[in-house]
């Protein structure tokens, strides 16, 4: 028997916490690799022009302690500023709806899981807009201010009876900066939106109508009183096969601009990766305590 169930709030704490240790570990396979890799190509000298530099111990050994560091660190905020959007969102948008069947996600409700993703990246492509649009618009202005200078006004001059290109005025430069301001803090919100709904719509289409002949993402739930739940387990291989799956087919999509191999590499770095974040969530579920969700 299917059963809907819609995923009102997270717990905050839980999530973050158990998303940032996640990351923070992975951030450290991630810097072992790269030192293994360095020191094959610092053993080999297949790198030449780097003279006397060390790129075990000038590169490799310093990410192993920055990489996960920093993906500890950017997760844990990325991770409570989603939840927090999240939870603020649901009552206005509504929640992932998830039809399960036993421990086996059977349906993952189009409009519902697309709309809230969506629109949490939209807000997330405002702030980005936002910084970005804070640091461009000075610089334009500052460019714009330093072209009317004497020095710059007979430069552009001189390169203007050269090349007989017009060369942009201060005022322009700077109405230039306002306009990329613009498009940054309203456009680029609008465009992740439009784009990460129907990203986020077909990866649901696809789970739903042929994914799920193949493989079921799993996600064992326990009531612990009343709505509230805990993620108990995530059953690794077929959730990893599941999730590599659908994007293995969206990268499909990469064939019509000519990348023939995108949903090959696709299947291999989601399946490692989706696995490797069940395992991980597994392990560390008992030790750390596990996320803790409102189902209802």
């Amino acid at each position: 028997m299917v059963d809907v169930r819609e995923i009102k709030s997270f717990k905050l704490t839980p999530f973050t916490k158990m998303s940032a240790s996640i990351y923070g570990i992975l951030g450290l396979i991630g810097s072992i690799l790269m030192l293994i890799v360095l020191a094959f190509l610092q053993a080999t000298g297949v790198i030449h022009h780097l003279g006397q530099f060390n790129l075990v111990t000038g590169l490799g050994i310093p990410l192993i302690v920055l990489l996960p560091i920093g993906a500890f660190l950017s997760t844990i905020v990325v991770s409570f500023v989603s939840v927090m959007l999240y939870n603020a969102l649901v009552p206005k948008l509504g929640g992932v709806k998830l039809e399960l069947e036993g421990n086996e996600v059977e349906n993952i409700p189009v409009i519902s899981f697309s709309l809230i993703l969506s629109a949490i990246e939209a807000i997330w492509a405002f702030v980005v807009g936002l910084v970005l649009a804070a640091v461009i618009s000075p610089l334009f202005s500052l460019i714009g201010a330093i072209s009317t200078m004497p020095a710059a006004a007979n430069i552009t001059a001189n390169i203007t009876n050269v090349s007989g290109a017009t060369m942009p005025t201060g005022a322009e430069i700077g109405t230039a900066g306002i306009l990329m301001s613009l498009v940054l803090i309203i456009g680029l919100p609008i465009i992740v939106f439009v784009f990460g709904f129907i990203w986020n719509a077909l990866f649901a289409i696809l789970y739903n109508y042929i994914v799920t002949r193949v493989a079921k993402i799993q996600l064992e739930f326990g009531q612990i009183t009343g709505n509230l739940h805990e993620l108990k387990h995530i059953p690794v291989l077929p959730t990893a096969l599941a999730v590599a799956l659908v994007y293995m087919l969206l990268g499909l999509i990469g064939i019509l601009s000519g990348n023939y191999g995108e949903f090959i590499s696709n299947f291999i770095i989601y399946f490692i990766e989706t696995a490797l974040i069940a395992i991980l969530y597994n392990y560390l579920a008992p030790k750390i305590g596990s996320i803790k969700l409102n189902l209802e």
